[in-house]
Formats: structure tokens, sequence, C-alpha cells
């Protein structure tokens, strides 16, 4: 049985989450909240397994950097309005294992909570369009490339093969996208890189 957390600001979205993960016979929602104050308290007597938490919602970023510390196995699965581009996760974000839209299907919800569960990750896409003041990447192609496939939280060797690269040139590849990010590990440099939009595919220019 997978034990989840819920912790959305407005009712009726709150409402909605519970009652879509309650419907699963594998799934089962432990505690729900209105604020993210009550997060840490609820979290340590739950013990959820996957928390859903509103990054828009006041005190959103900071309450996965507690939940992380204060229950460090459970697995948190951010919702945000895609609308609200800037709002979360920076270049030393807290520690979301995922990335989902609220405008997201329910079977994708359900999908990312059994994957979180098993370990997976995953990373939406905050826009589909760069931004007109976007930073240009300074991502290699081959960088840019290794961040796609890291984007969905597997592993060097399983990136490696994807990508028909040694896993030793994969780690090269994201020790410098690390770097160049100013991030933390490859997720958090994909989620960084995919958020400023350095990780849609080029558009040719018309001739």
């Amino acid at each position: 049985m997978i034990r989840t957390l819920v912790c959305e600001n407005v009712r009726l979205l709150r409402a909605g989450l519970v009652a879509l993960l309650s419907r699963p016979a594998d799934i089962e929602v432990v505690a729900q909240l209105d604020d993210s104050d009550g997060i840490v308290p609820a979290a340590i007597v739950a013990r959820p397994d996957v928390a859903l938490i509103d990054i828009d919602m006041h005190g959103g970023p900071l309450a996965l950097s507690v939940l992380s510390d204060a229950v460090p196995a459970c697995r948190i699965l951010a919702l945000y309005s895609p609308e609200s581009r800037g709002h979360g996760l920076g270049p030393v974000s807290a520690p979301a294992h995922a990335l989902m839209p609220k405008t997201a299907s329910a079977d994708r919800v359900v999908s990312a909570v059994r994957g979180l569960a098993r370990g997976d990750g995953l990373i939406e896409p905050f826009s589909v369009r760069r931004p007109a003041d976007a930073i240009a990447s300074p991502l290699t192609p081959r960088e840019t490339a290794v961040l796609r496939v890291a984007a969905e939280g597997v592993s060097a060797a399983e990136i490696a093969k994807r990508l028909n690269l040694s896993p030793g040139t994969v780690r090269n590849y994201i020790s410098r996208a690390i770097a160049k990010t100013g991030t933390r590990n490859r997720l958090d440099a994909a989620r960084y890189a995919d958020r400023q939009g350095w990780l849609l595919p080029s558009v040719p220019r018309s001739p």
C-alpha cells in the first residue's frame, strides 16, 4: 500500500486529489492539509511514502525542504500551476523528487505517485515555450542530451545505454552540466535547465 500525504490550500483541488488517490486499491491517503505549517508533524505521525505538495501556496517551496529533512524516506511530488513559471525551484532548489503541473490528467498523477513509490523520478516542463527573456544555454548539445534523459530520474548507466555512450563519458557530461548550472546533482541540473528552456528541442530558423 502506497501511503500518501496531500498538501493543497485550494479546497476543491485538495478534495479532488484526495478522491483521486482514494480510488486505487494500492494507494491510501493518510493525511491531508490545507497549509504548509503542519506538514512535518503530520508526516512524522503518518509516515507517507509519497507527498503531493502545492509549491504555489505560501511556504510551499520551504515545505519541501523541511519535509525532506524530517522524513527523508518520503518521496515528494511538487505540483505547480503552468502560469507560475519562476515561482518555485531554482538552481539550489528544495529537493522535490518530481514536478507535475496541476493540469496533468488523473492517470498521470496516479502513475507519478506509483512511480515515485518505486523510486522513479519525473520532470514535467514548466512551459512549452521558451520565455522571451530566456538566458542562452551554456550547455553543449551532448550535455543537453544527457540532461534530457537524466530528467527522467534514470541512472548514469541507463543514460549511457540510451545515448550509446560510456558511463564514464556520461558522468563527465553530468559533472560539467552541474558546474554550469550551479546545482547539486544531475536531477537538480536537469530541473534547472528545464526551467530555463534549455532542454526544449531547437527550432530551426527560416532561411
